[in-house]
This record gives C-alpha cells, structure tokens and sequence, in this order.
C-alpha cells in the first residue's frame, strides 16, 4: 500500500477474532491531512464554546452515532510521516528508523505494516491519495501506484483551489464541489469493481485537502463558516482577530470537504450493500497547520485528533474517554481481521475498547499517552538540527520535556528581527521565509506583523520563542494550556512524577534520545542536509 515490502508473515487467528474468513469485517480508514480535533459531534462534550460549535460535519457525525466517539484520541508525533509511520507499524516514531523524520525518510523494510499483514492474511487492499511519503511505491506517478485507485482524479487534494478556479469559470459553487466529490466516487467505485468480492477488503481514504494551502476565504465562499461566528470561540493562544478568524474559517472548511468525500465513501459502502460488514474509522494526523501551537507543537492543539470508529460488533453510539494513541490502530486493525500481531509492537489494541458496551473510561489502564517529535522540514534550524521533544498527557496534566531548549522549537528566526522581517506575501505563501516548522500562512504572517505590539507581544513569543527545558499545565484549570507551571512549588511533585514517569517509558520503549550516549536523531543520516533530496 506503500513503499514498504514485508514477507507474508501474517498468521490468521482463528480464536480470539472472527470466527471465520468470512466473518472478518471489511475496514475502510479515512485518514485527513493536518486534521485535528474538529467535528460537530464534539460541540456537545467540550467544556465551553468551541470551534466545533461552528464545523458543521454530518457525515463524521453519522459514524459516531452509530458506533464511537473518542474524547482523548492523539497521534504519536504531531508531523505526517513519524505520524503514519507510527500508526502503519505500530510503534513510537522513535523506533522506526528514518520513518520518524519528514524529509529524508527512508521506511525500513524489517518493519512490518499492517496494511501488507492483512492482504498476507487474505484482504483485498487499496488506497486513494496520501498513506505515507514519499510515495506507494517510493516516487512512484499516480496511477502507477501500488494498490492505488486514483485515476477518476485527484483535484479533491486541493478542494479550495480547484473548486474556487471552477467558480471562476462560470460554475456555481455546488456544480463545483459535485465534480469534485466525482473524483473520490470514482476512485472508490474503481476498487469495489476491481477487488476479489470474496474476500473482505481494506482501503485507506487519505486526502491532502486540509494540509495547507487553502484560498483566502473559502471557508465563507464554499462552505458558508462566517469567520465572524468564530469570536469567542478560538483557543486563548490564537489572536481572536479578523484575520486569524477568517484563516481558520478557511481551516474548517477544509475539513467540511474532507467531511463531505467521507459522505461519498459512506454512500457507496450502503449502496453495495457493504456497510454493515464494514468498520469504518476516521481520523487525522495531528492538528491544525499554520497556527501557533498546532502542527509540530505537543499541546492539545497539535496531537488532539478526531477519532470516531463504527461497525459491525461495535455498540453505539457511544463516548469513550480512554486517552488512546492513534499507533493503537495497528494491533486493532489486525484484531479486527483476525491477523496475529508481529513482535515490536509499542501499541495496544483498541478491538476491547470498540467491542465493549461500556462508555467512559473503558479501558482503565488507557490513562495516559506519550508523543515527541524530533526534526520537520530540513533546515529548519541551522546544521538542520531537529527539536527534540516528548511529552507525557494524562487526565490532568500535560508534561512536556524540551531536550534542546537552546534552539527554536518552530525553526530559526531567519530574516525576523525587532527592526525587520519578510513581508506578508512571503509569510502567508513561502513556508521556509522563516520559522520552517510552521507552514506559511496568513496566521503566521500576522503574528510576525504584530511581533512587537504589547498586546500580542505574548501570542508571538507563545509560537516562535524558544521554550525551558520542562513545561507542565494543569488541564483542570487551564484547558488552553497557556500557563507553564513546571516552576511553582505547588505543582513539584506532580512535575517530578510525571517526569519520571515519561522517563520510565521512554526507556523501556527504547528510545533513542535516553538510551543512547550518541543520539541517532542529533547526526547523520538525520542532521544531513543531503537526505532533505532524496
């Protein structure tokens, strides 16, 4: 389903899953770009107004009230490939070679992927659009892909844009977004004609259209989000601002696409009669780009992530406050179709969590979860050093450990002084004009603009200052996340359990940044800037 080869080492269980071949559920995984946690079926258990109160997404909303709704779900590693690295093998990012890198990543091949265990095991597989870079296989054209069923088009990866050039050119705004969503019909019903009908099948949906960039006011234009309707209603870290309510206007209506092809899929799946033997999961591979503490950062805003997941055997509708990680889908995908698990695993299925009819806390070991990240885009910072982090989220706590405190934690500053810095064209288009871990946009460009105006003076240096070696928030009382405690005697002990505690795990798990003297991540192949090429 990508560029990794596996031998067929997969065993079909025959006790402990499906009774049979026949009765193992055909999955569908619908997986977003730089989706986070946005889907009106969140309006009604967050605490306080939110965005989610705005997002209008029926179709998401339909899975979840048919089967589960996850309150704590987060990704491994808040970038794309650690990300899906990490959720195709089932491991922490840290443990998957160069997967757990963006540029430069190599998959290792001795890593085994649950996509290839389950057509070892007897699935039918295919995918449209993105499952993991650089390709499926490696740089491979579409439509010369393996697996791949993309030939109907792929414009539905750039929904603004293309829809926006079709208004243009004369089509109304609902003709627009029907050729597109044509696309994503097309593509699925290509694999449901092609597929062996005898076998139960798995398809990744993976669309691009909520990774930046997106056209300046869509969200209004194509969706009807009036940036207005956000106000009062954006995190404490994000400029409640005209212009960074009409940005993530624009981000929500990138999600209502993506919400709107999932309804494509879910309509064929009924219309073949294959819905009710299908496990349907839909979820994103860390939060919003181009916004201060989203994409790249380990708050909330940027691991938080929509998971919803319906089917056959799975009781619903159902919220389910477990803190899960997004890696758990690996052994739940394989439960799910009676494969045995490989060994290597850091995950833990989820099939009980989905299985059971219990809501709430399910699972009562499932009470924290660890993310990091090391290096994004190359040549963020000078010598392309990555900005090593891990961080432990339970309950009540965030705790985040800043292994390089002395470097920028969104990229170096490049051009951006007190006097002086790029323009707001090379902000909102040109992600490398300065601090590269954060991708260009109008957000970004505004921050910048405002960086020594005292009332937003805090925002700016909440995005690009460099961070103190520990940071901990107390979520029972700052859900935004915007007050470091780490430092206050009240908070010691938790600070120094939960410091314990992430370094207990880190250890065990194996990672390299505590259980090596010579760090991988700190030389090369993953400081070189030669890699960034390839």
């Amino acid at each position: 389903m990508h560029a990794i080869r596996t031998s067929a080492i997969a065993v079909l269980l025959l006790a402990g899953g499906p009774a049979s071949a026949a009765d193992r559920p055909n999955i569908v995984f619908c997986f977003a770009d730089d989706w986070g946690r946005y889907a009106s079926a969140y309006a009604a258990i967050d605490a306080g107004p939110t965005a989610n109160s705005v997002i209008k997404t029926p179709n998401i909303d339909s899975v979840a009230a048919r089967g589960v709704l996850f309150r704590n779900a987060f990704v491994p590693a808040p970038s794309c490939t650690p990300c899906r690295s990490s959720i195709l093998s089932g491991r922490y990012f840290f443990n998957t070679g160069r997967g757990a890198i963006l540029r430069g990543a190599v998959w290792d091949e001795n890593i085994p992927s649950f996509p290839l265990l389950l057509r070892d095991a007897g699935y039918a597989i295919g995918k449209t659009a993105k499952v993991w870079s650089p390709g499926t296989p490696a740089d491979a054209p579409i439509g010369k892909q393996e697996y791949a069923y993309q030939k109907s088009g792929m414009g539905f990866n750039q929904f603004s844009e293309q829809a926006t050039q079709a208004v243009k050119n004369g089509k109304t705004v609902a003709e627009a977004r029907a050729d597109l969503l044509a696309q994503v019909d097309g593509n699925f019903a290509s694999f449901l004609k092609a597929r062996d009908s005898k076998k139960p099948f798995f398809f990744w949906f993976g669309p691009t259209n909520v990774h930046r960039k997106w056209v300046k006011g869509s969200g209004k234009a194509l969706w009807n989000i009036d940036p207005e309707s956000l106000k009062g209603k954006l995190p404490k870290f994000l400029p409640d601002v005209p212009e960074v309510r009409e940005d993530f206007a624009d981000y929500l209506g990138e999600a209502q696409a993506f919400d709107s092809q999932v309804g494509v899929i879910l309509k064929q799946l009924k219309d073949a009669g294959e819905l009710d033997r299908t496990l349907v999961v839909i979820s994103g591979d860390h939060g919003a780009p181009g916004f201060p503490g989203g994409k790249c950062n380990l708050y909330d805003f940027g691991t938080g992530v929509t998971l919803v997941a319906a089917g056959p055997g799975v009781p619903g509708p159902r919220v389910v406050d477990d803190i899960v990680n997004l890696m758990d889908l690996t052994p739940t995908f394989l439960d799910a179709g009676g494969v045995k698990a490989p060994a290597g695993l850091n995950s833990k299925s989820l099939w009980p969590v989905l299985t059971s009819k219990q809501a709430g806390q399910v699972d009562p070991e499932r009470s924290w979860v660890v993310t990091g990240r090391e290096r994004h885009v190359g040549d963020a910072r000078e010598g392309n050093l990555p900005y090593p982090q891990r961080a432990l989220r339970t309950k009540d706590f965030l705790y985040i450990r800043n292994f390089a405190p002395d470097r920028y934690p969104l990229g170096d500053p490049k051009g951006v002084t007190a006097d002086k810095a790029p323009d707001a064209n090379a902000l909102e288009n040109n992600t490398y004009a300065a601090f590269a871990d954060m991708d260009a946009s109008p957000t970004k460009a505004w921050l910048v603009a405002h960086r020594s105006d005292p009332q937003w003076k805090w925002h700016y240096d909440y995005a690009f200052a460099k961070r103190p070696a520990e940071e901990l928030y107390d979520l029972r009382t700052d859900r935004d996340q915007v007050k470091n405690v780490a430092g206050d005697k009240e908070h010691e002990a938790t600070r120094k359990k939960l410091a314990e505690q992430l370094t207990k795990i880190l250890t065990d798990a194996g990672d390299p940044r505590l259980v090596e003297k010579d760090c991988r991540f700190e030389r090369s192949p993953f400081t070189d800037a030669a890699t960034q090429k390839k």
